[in-house]
């Protein structure tokens, strides 16, 4: 099996470039499941139904969440009723949306999502360590094959958690910080990992973001608006091997595609 998790979303340019070119990526690469970060996607912050709706159609198979996953009060109906899409696990119940997704259809080729939010420099939640136990827990049997997400700030923390679940799970891949690391590995127990795989969308700009107005932000402490940025243009994440019976990885490459240049 052959799976891409696509890093964190951001804003018009990337779902726009993931909805046009990603049947041509899966077809290209021979995947079987794409999952997408996609908390950023709406104007850079959430996630609304429309957008959901046309990351589906395009061919994204599950989506994940962080911590702007309730920015768009629109998408709680999603979140509530769709199969494919999940919350941090560590949020509370009472948090619109469920903590665990199975996606496909056909038994010994399913994956289990989980997203985990992490606590240094973020909003406090609970424990993710505790969390991933739990969840875990009502993973399936004959589901071996399990992604999470670990919606983190700290590498430490990434690195801890990959560690702390090597061997039950197949993947533990970091978002958030929209960079990508040079990190990417088997760990010794068989669970690939990569502390983050970085964003979906322009790369000219400081995380996603026009770099004048955060350098007029940062330098002037004034009010500023921090718009999407729209040039250079990328898909940023990761392609998982895995052994579909013992849902151990068996490789891991970091994925990048570029969109060519406009002409202007």
């Amino acid at each position: 099996m052959r799976i891409l998790f696509i890093g964190d979303i951001v804003g018009k340019p990337g779902h726009k470039v993931v909805s046009e070119n990603v049947a041509t990526i899966r077809q290209e690469y021979k995947l079987d499941y794409i999952i997408a970060n996609a908390e950023n996607a709406a104007d850079g912050s959430g996630l609304t139904p429309k957008i959901y709706q046309s990351l589906v159609a395009a061919g994204i198979d599950g989506i994940t969440l962080g911590d702007h996953i309730y920015r768009r009060r629109e998408i709680y109906p999603i979140l509530d009723s769709e199969m494919n899409i999940v919350k941090p696990a560590n949020y509370p119940d009472a948090a619109p949306g469920r903590s665990l997704a199975i996606i496909g259809e056909n038994v010994g080729e399913q994956v289990a999502i989980i997203s985990l939010m992490g606590r240094t420099f973020m909003k406090p939640v609970d424990c993710p360590f505790t969390a991933a136990d739990e969840v875990l827990k009502r993973v399936p049997a004959n589901v071996r094959v399990i992604l999470i997400d670990f919606h983190a700030e700290a590498t430490s923390d990434k690195q801890l958690l990959g560690r702390y679940l090597d061997g039950r799970v197949t993947a533990v891949l970091g978002t958030h910080t929209h960079v990508p690391t040079a990190d990417a590995c088997i760990l010794p127990n068989g669970t690939a990992f990569q502390c983050d795989v970085g964003m979906t969308g322009p790369y000219d700009s400081i995380l996603g973001r026009k770099v004048a107005a955060v350098t007029e932000a940062v330098t002037t402490f004034r009010p500023t608006q921090f718009q999407v940025a729209t040039e250079d243009i990328r898909i940023c994440g990761a392609i998982i091997e895995v052994n579909n019976q013992s849902g151990k990885a068996t490789a891991i490459e970091p994925f990048v595609w570029k969109q060519a240049a406009q002409p202007e």
